[in-house]
């Protein structure tokens, strides 16, 4: 099968690769779609922590659909031709793996066909999409799924002030989905005004380019006491400091998603003396799993619409050339790759 690849020195490459074989618990699929991620960009820059540069090459791609082809023999869940998210690959003593889902095709795992306990975890969020989803979009409900549970697990509050910083594909959908949890304090910031638009229109309250005010002056003549949380959407450590002066006492600085760097220099002096630092770099699978339901709830009633959070689509053959556009952020919001 063909595969996306990011080799020793980062750049891509369509190659042939082995066809992953289909194990009794598993089911092969045929891939549907891929979703283009900032994950993806740590990978390629090979600054992704988990991935030493020894693993290279490695087949690229984690927000995928595919269509079930083939079942093994213990699989009780899934049946030919579903829509399932979250299809990997594993690594073979040829290439390895970042996930793997940038490939013609990929495995699923049936957690029913697991004695109890011992399901692979990734089992938990590889959901069945209903027939009246569209396959290629529902790549979005891999970005929903982690935003929602991520909240929850952040433990963000409907009544409290947020500041989001980064309104890429991923700060666009945490302020739809904290504007539809009830939310109506919600700051964002960003450097690029078109995505500031864009956020305003999916709920942010107010919007500020970073790079044009003096965001601590914005921010504390709306809220003299300083904003319950901040949050980086956008990986960047000095995120951190730029926090300091926007929160209040007891307030949270929220970090979403895996750092470009493994070390994290803060400084605090323009805080208060009591703040708090929390840190989800993968969000579980568990509770993405648990947070599907809701997703499909607002999708089908109309109040998210994936089709909003979609600016590209790109063919699989194209792949390395979308990839081109995705590092020259010529991609405002989310890219899809369709097989």
């Amino acid at each position: 099968m063909k595969a996306v690849i990011v080799e020793k020195d980062g750049s891509l490459s369509l190659k042939e690769v082995p066809t992953p074989k289909c194990k009794p618990k598993e089911a092969l699929v045929k891939m549907v779609a891929c979703g283009m991620c900032g994950t993806d960009i740590h990978i390629i820059r090979r600054r992704f922590k988990g991935f030493p540069q020894s693993s290279y090459p490695l087949i690229l791609g984690h927000e995928g659909v595919g269509e079930v082809i083939e079942i093994g023999a213990d699989v009780k869940t899934y049946k030919i031709g579903d829509k399932v998210l979250l299809p990997f690959n594993d690594a073979t003593p040829e290439i390895g793996v970042a996930y793997g889902a940038l490939a013609e095709y990929g495995v699923i795992q049936d957690g029913a066909a697991y004695p109890k306990g011992e399901a692979p975890e990734v089992s938990l969020a590889q959901n069945i999409l209903p027939n009246d989803i569209d396959p290629v979009d529902a790549i979005m409900f891999v970005t929903y799924t982690e935003v929602l549970s991520t909240i929850k697990y952040f433990g963000v509050k409907p009544e409290d002030s947020i500041v989001v910083f980064g309104c890429g594909p991923v700060g666009q959908t945490y302020i739809k989905l904290l504007s539809l949890l009830g939310n109506k304090n919600i700051i964002a910031v960003d450097i690029m005004d078109e995505k500031l638009e864009i956020a305003k229109k999916f709920g942010a309250t107010v919007a500020f380019n970073g790079k044009k005010v003096d965001l601590a002056k914005e921010v504390r003549a709306l809220y003299p006491d300083g904003v319950c949380h901040v949050l980086d959407a956008v990986g960047l450590p000095e995120v951190a400091t730029l926090a300091m002066p926007l929160l209040a006492d007891r307030g949270n600085v929220l970090c979403y998603g895996v750092l470009e760097s493994e070390e994290i220099t803060i400084n605090f002096s323009k805080a208060s003396y009591n703040w708090n630092f929390i840190c989800q770099q993968m969000p579980r699978k568990k509770e993405e799993g648990e947070a599907f339901p809701q997703i499909l709830e607002w999708i089908r009633s109309g109040a998210l619409d994936m089709n909003d959070f979609i600016s590209d689509y790109f063919e699989f053959d194209d792949s390395v050339e979308a990839y081109g556009k995705y590092l020259d952020r010529k991609v405002i919001k989310k890219g899809i790759i369709r097989f």
